[in-house]
């Protein structure tokens, strides 16, 4: 068990390859396709989700797992082909999200805690029977004039924990997610406080990993970068943000984790781009660094396809660059003047 899940995560590692995040909750895509005036229906979230995995140029080079919905991991395309089925086509594996979100932390903290561990075990196993190679559960931290408490920190630990070995016994590579949200209220937090909690909340997931028994080496760890909170008037430049953030990494991620993939927490596209790159021309890690992006690759897909299916092909151009870019920005070998020539 324990080499056919360190497998996974080293294909999943795939140098030059990352992973697409699709995996947004219906309330969420809902949200999305509100900004570009379209109803949440069933048949436009197949069509948006088709359109991002029939990219095939993307889909074949430059990304090596989808995280999927409980819909999308059963759901077909239009012409009825599963989309377990296109996805296999192209070499990706399919992962799946299996928390069920964050809810309000009891207490005056205004933290969140991830639910999601009830029957679990059974939903892993069917899981598992449907082809899901990795799965995600996300926690939320947040900074603010009392947070992070202890106590929240180490219950999302926990519960990150409980999920992990949970994905492991039933043959599924775990994705671990704490994510230090920069974009709360009232986000005007240093970058130094990001990395002082970002390093704490790291310190505490790897003890409650352990304890749980989870095998590191069948894992991936997906953080956020450190950056200063969204209303800071801190403006790091991108060689700081990616030397920051590897330096909170080496204290605190062991060696044995196969690798890291980031979330693009509220960045630009660009900025995403930028700062993974940075990190990777910085020598001397002991893991690789890819992405796992949802926003940051498709945010200009989005909005190209706009609902029509007359326009997959422009949609499937925007996305496929975005996939290219954070390819390239993987190897540590992205540039702006790269970005706008391509």
């Amino acid at each position: 068990m324990t080499k056919s899940l360190n497998a996974i995560a080293q294909k999943l590692m795939t140098q030059g390859q990352g992973i697409l995040a699709a995996d947004e909750s219906e309330g969420t895509i809902a949200k999305r396709f509100a900004k570009i005036n379209l109803p949440n229906s069933l048949d436009l979230r197949r069509d948006y989700r088709e359109m991002l995995f029939r990219s095939t140029e993307a889909m074949t080079n430059y990304i090596s797992g989808v995280i999927l919905t409980e819909e999308t991991l059963e759901q077909s395309a239009a012409d009825g082909t599963p989309f377990r089925a296109i996805l296999a086509d192209a070499d990706v594996i399919p992962g799946i999200k299996v928390d069920r979100g964050a809810f309000p932390m009891p207490g005056d903290s205004g933290e969140k805690i991830t639910e999601g561990l009830d029957g679990l075990r059974q939903r892993l196993e069917r899981y598992a029977s449907l082809g899901a190679g990795f799965a995600k559960w996300r926690a939320v931290i947040t900074i603010n004039d009392v947070a992070p408490t202890r106590n929240n920190i180490r219950a999302n630990a926990h519960a990150l924990a409980r999920y992990a070995i949970l994905c492991q016994e039933a043959g599924i590579v775990p994705i671990v997610e704490p994510e230090v949200v920069g974009d709360g209220d009232p986000g005007n937090h240093s970058m130094e406080r990001s990395a002082q909690v970002t390093g704490e909340v790291l310190e505490n997931v790897f003890k409650e990993l352990r304890l749980a028994g989870v095998d590191l080496s069948g894992m991936l760890l997906k953080p956020n970068m450190v950056l200063p909170g969204i209303n800071s008037r801190e403006r790091p430049s991108v060689e700081d943000v990616a030397k920051r953030t590897v330096e909170v990494l080496k204290e605190h991620v062991p060696a044995a984790v196969p690798g890291i993939a980031f979330l693009s927490g509220g960045q630009t596209d660009e900025e995403a781009t930028a700062h993974l790159s940075a990190m990777n021309r910085i020598p001397y890690k002991p893991w690789p660094m890819t992405f796992s992006y949802g926003r940051a690759l498709q945010n200009v897909a989005l909005r190209t396809w706009a609902g029509r299916r007359e326009n997959f092909p422009a949609a499937q151009a925007a996305f496929t660059h975005r996939a290219k870019m954070n390819s390239l920005a993987a190897l540590g070998e992205w540039s702006n003047t790269v970005d706008r020539a391509a």
